[in-house]
This record gives structure tokens, C-alpha cells and sequence, in this order.
């Protein structure tokens, strides 16, 4: 008959505090000492991302890395990147409608240059006319702002409807004509010439 395996007594059990291994055995310890209130507060302050210089540096190339992406969509006319100012289809049609003709207004700056280069030539009459004509010139600028604005209040109600036509197109079509073309942002989307429909 087979003798059935005794089994283990109290007494066999390990007692608490005994190790097996270098390893604690039975009890109801977990091992290890409980991290006392200045050892937790410590714990939760510390930055979840290391604050090394590896990790700035990560995170500055990072952030241009971001800018130079919307920078360029910007410039492509990507409407995921641009301002409020330039959203939607009205203004896009607006940019492209100024873009498609040439304008006065985009020679302001070479002329101011011109004027300041003319303050140095010391003869009063080319100064003084430098001026007078820089003035009447202005004044053309000004007459194919207004003319512009008025065309394209034309063009946005004829192609979207009178009635859904958004504000301060006119003054935006303006605007764009007096920066010189290879400025502008967003870029232009049309050749010179190339109307929009």
C-alpha cells in the first residue's frame, strides 16, 4: 500500500522574515521598504520628459521643423495653414484675380527708393521734382486701388452671388496690389494674364 506524501506542518512552513536565495519567503511583507512622504513628493515632481539637453535640443528642431512646414503651405495657399484672413474660396479668388494683371502699386517701393537716391544729387530742381512726381505717381496707385476693388466686388458677386458676398473683399484686393508680386504671401497661384473664372 502506497504511502500517501505527509503534508507540511505549521512548524515545515517558512516563518515570516526567512529568505530562500537572498529572496524574502512567506509572510505578509512585500519586500522592500515603504518610500517615505518626502520620497513620494519627489517622485511626483520629477518631469515626465528629462530635462537634458538631448531632449531640448529634440524638441527645439522639433518646433522648426513644424514652422518651416507651415511656412511653407503658406506660401503654397494650403488652407490648413493659412490665417483666418486668407480662408476661403472668395479670397482665393480674390488673390488670384489680383495676381492674373499687373498694378502700380507694386512699384512704390522702387520708386520711393528712387526718390531717396534723388535727395543726394545736390540740385534743388531734381529733388523738388523727384518729389512732385512720386506724388502724382501715388495718386495713380491710389485710382487702380480704388478701379481694382471695384472690379472684384464685381467678379466675387458675379461668380458667388450678390447676396453672399463677404466683407472687406475690396480693401483685401488693395491691399494686394501694392506689395510687389514675388512678396506676396500666400504666392501667386496664376501666371500674369490668367484670369480666373
Amino acid at each position: 500500500m502506497a504511502k500517501t506524501p505527509a503534508t507540511p506542518t505549521p512548524s515545515d512552513a517558512p516563518s515570516e522574515g526567512t529568505t530562500v536565495n537572498g529572496v524574502p519567503v512567506g509572510g505578509s511583507g512585500k519586500g522592500r521598504a515603504t518610500p517615505t512622504r518626502a520620497e513620494q513628493e519627489a517622485a511626483r515632481k520629477r518631469p515626465l520628459v528629462p530635462d537634458t539637453k538631448e531632449a531640448k535640443a529634440r524638441a527645439r528642431a522639433d518646433l522648426n521643423a513644424q514652422r518651416e512646414k507651415a511656412r511653407i503651405g503658406m506660401a503654397a495657399g494650403d488652407p490648413r495653414y493659412l490665417p483666418a484672413r486668407d480662408q476661403g474660396a472668395q479670397r482665393k479668388y480674390v488673390r488670384d484675380f489680383v495676381d492674373a494683371g499687373l498694378h502700380l502699386g507694386e512699384a512704390v517701393m522702387p520708386a520711393m527708393v528712387v526718390v531717396i537716391l534723388a535727395t543726394f544729387i545736390p540740385i534743388r530742381e531734381v529733388q523738388y521734382y523727384s518729389f512732385v512726381a512720386l506724388w502724382i505717381f501715388i495718386f495713380f496707385v491710389i485710382g487702380d486701388m480704388v478701379i481694382t476693388s471695384i472690379r472684384v466686388k464685381r467678379a466675387v458677386a458675379n461668380k458667388f452671388g450678390a447676396d453672399k458676398r463677404e466683407k472687406g473683399l475690396g480693401w483685401y484686393a488693395a491691399m494686394r496690389t501694392v506689395q510687389m508680386r514675388f512678396l506676396r504671401l500666400p504666392k501667386p497661384q496664376v501666371k500674369i494674364g490668367e484670369r480666373p473664372v
